[in-house]
């Protein structure tokens, strides 16, 4: 019994006293974010027209700096003028900036267009206002036609149609 009040008053001493801060104190400087929300869906509009749909189980918003970090399965579904869905692209993590509605693909990006072409690559920008997407990273494409092809960089429009790798590699077999 001694040797468990002995501990006790060790221990009382030892973390009593101690002059580093605790969990109830806040780091200077440590950035929060002003709202969070689990289950979200949100819509990026140009002129009324809805141009994506963002989904995450998990969003933080930053009103001072504009940024909404979305990390928990991400899934954007694109859509053209007409307002008809053109592709889906789905990323372990999203970043969208609320000034331009611009936006970043963070992690197993994986984008597929509605005509059977898919991206695979570690992360993709979208431009919201020219309706682009783009990586420097390493990508892999693969077509209806069962092409594979790979490459370091990528442009395309957000269906996916007109795209260009930017330095290919790889060999095919293809008269």
């Amino acid at each position: 019994m001694k040797k468990l009040i002995w501990l006790n008053v060790s221990l009382l001493i030892l973390f009593g006293c101690s002059s580093e801060p605790t969990d109830l104190f806040l780091e200077k400087g440590t950035d929060f974010p002003d709202q969070e929300s689990w289950g979200v869906t949100i819509i990026l509009t140009d002129s009324s027209i809805e141009r994506a749909r963002v989904s995450s189980g998990h969003l933080e918003k930053y009103n001072q700096k504009k940024h909404i970090l979305l990390d928990d399965k991400v899934q954007v579904d694109f859509f053209d003028k007409k307002q008809t869905h053109v592709a889906v692209l789905n990323s372990f993590k999203a970043e969208v900036d609320q000034k331009t509605n611009n936006m970043k693909a963070i992690g197993n990006v994986v984008a597929i267009s509605d005509s059977g072409i898919t991206l695979f690559t570690d992360t993709l920008y979208w431009d919201a206002k020219n309706e682009k997407m783009s990586t420097l990273d390493s990508v892999m494409i693969t077509t209806l036609d069962e092409d594979t092809l790979y490459g370091i960089g990528f442009e395309s429009d957000s269906d996916l149609e007109n795209w260009k790798i930017l330095n290919p590699s790889g060999v095919t077999g293809r008269n």
